[in-house]
């Protein structure tokens, strides 16, 4: 392995340095103009305004290739509040299997355990780094589970620990994955994301992608809980058809939705999903070159086919600084993010609070090739700066 570190600083800079892994990037070219049809200052209950959110969703299901008789909504509170809307609606009705192999998937066992107070719940955990073996889930009772590992940069390779004759439902977080990583719809019952991940939208929102098994499951099952107004989906035992067709449940922002349809037609115009995924495959690419010349780096996730090509969680190897205790590594991990964010060249690329000291990259598909090429020149150049400081 050959050493391809910099003591002077790269005359070559990201011409965006916003690398942080949510909200994340606009899309390139992006200006405010772009948002100038948006539906402001009238009803979103106005023909026009269901108009505008029947748009997002059919753009949603044709670029994310949803299948036809799988329901799209529009639902508040990001992608933690899809997620917990499902949780809230759908679980209780079998024994469930939570996996947890970082902070999201952890949040969601809290909330199973100590909200909902199921008592057959499962807990299949793992460390930072890795997966838990997925080959002890129970599929004749429900899973919950992130399909990509934000804060750990850990992902499931593929749908393929999902069994196609499965009882149960599986409720999938994927909202560091939709749109860059490959979703088998056949396989996940109820699949939630934010559009301010891979797609660069404002935060806030949230989508809700139900099959027609989780469909059944709402209009035949009741939890026994009390469910707050925001979180229904059903009323008088039947689907709130008009969620899924652009009556949200309360007011959206329209500014944002406009914002989530010109990334929509953004994406659709490069070729759609085929061409969102090869752009973070690219992405990702680079940081991994870079990785596996530099010894002072390495990724997180330990098993290459389960590394995530969206948020790219690197821990610092070097003996001296890899030594240290956890407050001393993250106090070197903050010296290296600030000479970065000073010189304007990267914002955001701390790890995750919870997670293992070190550092988290975008390589989400609104991220371009070049920048990430000039941010590993910066990279090298901050760690030396920082280990000599």
């Amino acid at each position: 392995m050959t050493a391809r570190l910099n003591v002077a600083a790269p005359q070559v800079r990201p011409q965006n340095p916003r690398f942080s892994s949510g909200p994340c990037a606009k899309r390139p070219g992006w200006e405010l103009a772009a948002l100038s049809d948006a539906w402001l200052g009238r009803s979103h209950r106005a023909a026009q305004g269901k108009a505008k959110l029947q748009k997002a969703i059919d753009l949603t299901r044709a670029v994310l290739q949803v299948p036809d008789d799988y329901r799209i909504g529009i639902v508040p509170a990001s992608d933690t509040g899809a997620f917990e809307m499902a949780m809230w609606s759908l679980l209780g009705a079998r024994p469930v299997t939570m996996l947890a192999w970082e902070s999201f998937g952890s949040g969601w066992v809290t909330d199973v355990v100590k909200q909902l107070q199921l008592k057959d719940a499962i807990s299949l955990s793992a460390e930072y780094g890795q997966l838990p073996d997925l080959e002890k889930i129970d599929f004749a009772g429900d899973v919950c589970f992130a399909w990509n590992g934000t804060t750990s940069g850990v992902r499931v390779p593929d749908g393929d620990f999902i069994p196609a004759d499965r009882q149960g439902l599986t409720l999938c977080d994927a909202t560091s994955a939709a749109f860059a990583q490959d979703l088998p719809f056949d396989k996940l019952d109820v699949t939630t994301f934010s559009w301010q991940k891979v797609l660069g939208g404002e935060g806030g929102h949230g989508v809700i992608i139900l099959s027609p098994r989780a469909v059944e499951r709402l209009e035949n099952y009741t939890p026994s809980w009390p469910l707050p107004k925001i979180f229904r989906l059903t009323k008088g035992g039947k689907l709130i058809e008009g969620i899924f067709s652009g009556a949200t449940i309360n007011t959206p922002s329209m500014l944002c939705v406009e914002d989530y349809i010109d990334a929509l037609n953004w994406g659709q115009s490069l070729g759609g999903l085929d061409a969102l995924r090869a752009r973070a495959d690219a992405n990702f690419a680079v940081l991994a070159n870079w990785v596996s010349q530099t010894p002072w780096i390495d990724f997180l996730a330990e098993t290459p086919q389960t590394r995530s090509n969206t948020s790219v969680c690197l821990k610092i190897v070097d003996a001296d600084i890899a030594s240290q205790d956890d407050a001393e590594q993250n106090a070197f991990v903050k010296r290296l993010t600030k000479l970065l964010d000073d010189e304007a060249v990267a914002f955001d690329i701390g790890g995750y609070r919870d997670a293992p000291p070190g550092l988290r990259i975008w390589t989400g598909a609104t991220v371009e090739v070049s920048d990430l090429k000039a941010l590993t020149l910066w990279l090298d150049w901050a760690f030396t700066t920082a280990k000599s400081a």
